[in-house]
């Protein structure tokens, strides 16, 4: 597991900035810009407060993640497609909130 590339995609996924994600670990922007620019690994005790501003455990960082099959998303995307834009919106609002 590339964990450097892990916490990245987390913070992609909120679309978070690296100054958002120091303001949610408590980490410094400075050494979190340092640890991706020079790929150094976090520490336990950093990897730890940036699991917590994620809102998952260690366990879960380090847990490998099931594939989703492709026909998921794509029943997804048509259910959405077909949705009325009120529900649309909906929909949207609501992974919004389970995703944060």
């Amino acid at each position: 597991m590339d964990v450097l590339k892990k916490i990245n995609r987390l913070r992609l996924d909120r679309k978070w900035s690296i100054y958002r994600l120091s303001v949610a670990s408590g980490i410094s922007q400075s050494t979190l810009t340092n640890m991706f620019s020079r790929e150094t690994l976090p520490s336990i005790t950093t990897l730890e407060c940036l699991c917590d501003a994620f809102g998952i455990s260690m366990s879960e960082f380090f847990a490998e993640e099931p594939d989703i099959p492709a026909t998921s998303e794509e029943e997804l995307l048509n259910l959405y497609r077909k949705a009325s834009p009120e529900a649309q919106a909906a929909l949207a609002a609501l992974l919004r909130e389970m995703t944060k």
